[in-house]
C-alpha cells in the first residue's frame, strides 16, 4: 500500500488520495492514519467493515470531492512521470464546460517474475489527445486484444455520482461493471497514450489467478448476468457504444466459459451451460451475435475434442498476452 499511496501522492496538492480501509485485520488502519496525518487535507481515510472491492470504490467515490476519479489497488502503483502528464491533461479540462467524462491510458503488467512487461495500449482503436464522443463521427474501434480494464479509465466523478453508480458487496470481479455501465453515459472522451498503471499480476492469492477464479466462478457469472441484463435493458442507438459493449459482453462470456473448460469437472460444464442458456433466454438476438464471433465459436466447440482444442486454444491466448 504506501508503494500505491506514494505514487499517487507524487502527483502533487492537485491530487486527493482517499484510502479506504475494508475492515482490514493486518496494519492497515494504523498506516492510513499515519499517512492522514502527515499530509493533512490531501489524505482522507475510510474505516469501514468489509464490504469487499466494489464497496470500498462506491465508498471513496461518494467521500471524494475531485473532478476526476481514479481507482488504484493497494498492490498496484502509478508511473509518476505518466501521471504527472496525464494531471496535465485533466488540469487543462477543470473548467465545467471543458470537463471529459472518461480518459483512457494504457496500463503495464508488472508480472511477479517476469522482466519483460507487456503494454496495454489503445492506439489504433482511439485518436490521441483529442476529444471525443461516441458520436462525433470519430472512428472508436478496440481490438479484441484491447481489454478496456478499471486500470484503463478515469471518470469524470460527477457523472459516476450523476448515474448513481453503486458497485455489489462482497463480490470480485465488479471492476468490469466498473468498465462498462458509465460508458453509456460518456459524451466526451480522450486517449492519453500514457503508460500510467503498473498492474501487478502472478501472486497466488491475487483474484485473477487461474486457480482463484476457479474457485470465485460463480461470482464471475453473477457479474457478467449483471453486464448481460444491463446491456439488454439498455442497448445504445450509437453503433460504436453497441459494437464496444457487445465485445465486453463476448469477452465476459469467453473468460466464463475458458475458466469452465479448464476446470473440466461436469459441474463447472454445466456452469459453463448455465450463462449461455441464461443469455439465449435474457436475450436471443445478443446470444445469437455472440454465438457466431471468434470467441463464442472457439469456446463452444462439441464434444471432448473440442473442449480439448478449446482449452489449448485459450492457453496460447494466455501466453501471447500475458495475463493470469
Amino acid at each position: 500500500m504506501s508503494k500505491a499511496v506514494a505514487s499517487a501522492l507524487s502527483g502533487g496538492e492537485d491530487v486527493e488520495v482517499i484510502i479506504v480501509d475494508d475492515g482490514s485485520t493486518d496494519t492497515t488502519p494504523e498506516l492510513a492514519d499515519v499517512y492522514a496525518a502527515k499530509f493533512p487535507g490531501r489524505v482522507q481515510v475510510i474505516h469501514k467493515e468489509n464490504g469487499g472491492h466494489g464497496d470500498a470504490v462506491t465508498q471513496g467515490l461518494y467521500k471524494a470531492t475531485s473532478t476526476y476519479i481514479k481507482i488504484l489497488d493497494s498492490d498496484d502503483w502509478l508511473d509518476k512521470k505518466a501521471f504527472r502528464r496525464v494531471l496535465e491533461v485533466l488540469k487543462k479540462h477543470r473548467k465545467p464546460e471543458e470537463q471529459i467524462d472518461c480518459v483512457i491510458s494504457n496500463y503495464v503488467y508488472e508480472k511477479v517474475g517476469k522482466r519483460y512487461k507487456r503494454v496495454m495500449r489503445y492506439h489504433g482503436s482511439l485518436p490521441e489527445n483529442k476529444v471525443i464522443g461516441w458520436d462525433t463521427g470519430d472512428k472508436i474501434k478496440f481490438a479484441k486484444s484491447q481489454y478496456v480494464l478499471m486500470h484503463s479509465v478515469i471518470y469524470r466523478r460527477q457523472m459516476l455520482v450523476d448515474m448513481g453508480l453503486v458497485l455489489p458487496k462482497h463480490t470480485f470481479y465488479v471492476d468490469n461493471i466498473y468498465v462498462f455501465e458509465p460508458m453509456q453515459h460518456v459524451k466526451k472522451l480522450m486517449y492519453v497514450n500514457e503508460d500510467l498503471y503498473r498492474y501487478y499480476i502472478g501472486r497466488d492469492d491475487q483474484s485473477v489467478n487461474e486457480k482463484n477464479m476457479i474457485k470465485r466462478i460463480d461470482q464471475h457469472i453473477n457479474v457478467t448476468k449483471i453486464i448481460i441484463d444491463y446491456f439488454s435493458e439498455n442497448k445504445p442507438d450509437n453503433p460504436q457504444l453497441y459494437r464496444f459493449q457487445r465485445q465486453y459482453v463476448d469477452m465476459m462470456m469467453c473468460i466464463a466459459s475458458s475458466i469452465s473448460l479448464v476446470a473440466g469437472t461436469k459441474e463447472m460444464l454445466e456452469k459453463k451451460k448455465d450463462i449461455w442458456n441464461y443469455l439465449k433466454e435474457k436475450d436471443p438476438a445478443l446470444y445469437k451475435e455472440l454465438r457466431h464471433t471468434l470467441l463464442g465459436v472457439s469456446m463452444n466447440l462439441p464434444g471432448p475434442v473440442g473442449r480439448k482444442l478449446s482449452v489449448a486454444g485459450y492457453r496460447i491466448v494466455q501466453k501471447l498476452f500475458g495475463f493470469n
